[in-house]
């Protein structure tokens, strides 16, 4: 089993920045890939960006593209978002994912994720 944890979220004005942290915990030999996501209120969740956990390209989803930044450090068993430019539209609660490799699975996709932390708030006041 793997055990995620974020942290970082908090309240920034818009125009502001955040970085969030994941550190991942247990089983973390079995992930293959892992991404961000986010969620707002009535709203479904919707992918930011993701990678493979050894390294190669990163994703991003096109509404975040080239403000945010997903980086990790594989010491640490920690990946980070930087947030910059924040918008209010990115108000949600941000959460970590991981995913065990998995013939035909898409990174952007919600459900070829194992794994899920409990969610960090972010919130972007004007």
């Amino acid at each position: 089993q793997v055990q995620l944890v974020e942290s970082g979220g908090g309240l920034v004005q818009a125009g502001g920045s955040l970085r969030l942290s994941c550190v991942a915990s247990g089983r973390t030999s079995s992930i293959y890939g892992m991404a961000w996501f986010r969620q707002a209120p009535g709203k479904e969740r919707e992918f930011i960006a993701a990678t493979a956990w050894t390294g190669g390209t990163t994703y991003y989803a096109e509404s975040v593209n080239a403000r945010f930044n997903l980086s990790r450090d594989n010491a640490e068993n920690t990946m980070y978002l930087q947030m910059n430019s924040l918008k209010l539209e990115d108000t949600a609660l941000y959460y970590c994912a991981a995913r065990q490799w998995r013939a035909g699975s898409r990174y952007s996709k919600a459900n070829a994720y194992d794994h899920w932390g409990q969610g960090t708030q972010v919130t972007v006041s004007s």
